[in-house]
């Protein structure tokens, strides 16, 4: 006999947006992070440069968020952005569309304090 999985009901938790040049990847958790919803524009019918598009990004957290509300009574949520990519502002825009209330937004982008060392000096 096959058990069922029980939904959980997590009325709050974090969003996390990737945003890179290629795709947006959008994960939902609840408070401790343990993942509840995922999406990335892949996953919903876009591939090669389409992924890559403020609409994609859009599409993708839109159906994401509609998920984690209707599946586990998603209402509120911490925002964690990360990227540069186009799908960054466009996610940001569908989740403040959305009935879900954001507490606040973060940017956790790596920024390299000072990098890499640089190749030695060309002698010709």
């Amino acid at each position: 006999m096959i058990k069922k999985k029980s939904k959980r009901v997590v009325s709050s938790g974090k969003i996390y947006i990737t945003a890179t040049f290629n795709n947006t990847i959008v994960t939902i958790t609840d408070e401790s992070g343990k993942p509840i919803c995922v999406g990335s524009t892949g996953m919903h019918g876009f591939t090669g440069t389409r992924k890559s598009t403020p609409y994609a990004a859009t599409t993708t957290t839109e159906s994401v968020l509609k998920k984690a509300m209707v599946d586990h009574n998603f209402n509120t949520a911490d925002v964690f952005v990360k990227g540069i990519g186009p799908g960054r502002e466009a996610s940001l825009r569908a989740i403040k569309e959305s009935m879900i209330e954001v507490n606040r937004i973060i940017d956790i982008t790596p920024i390299p304090h000072n990098g890499v060392r640089p190749p030695k000096l060309r002698r010709v």
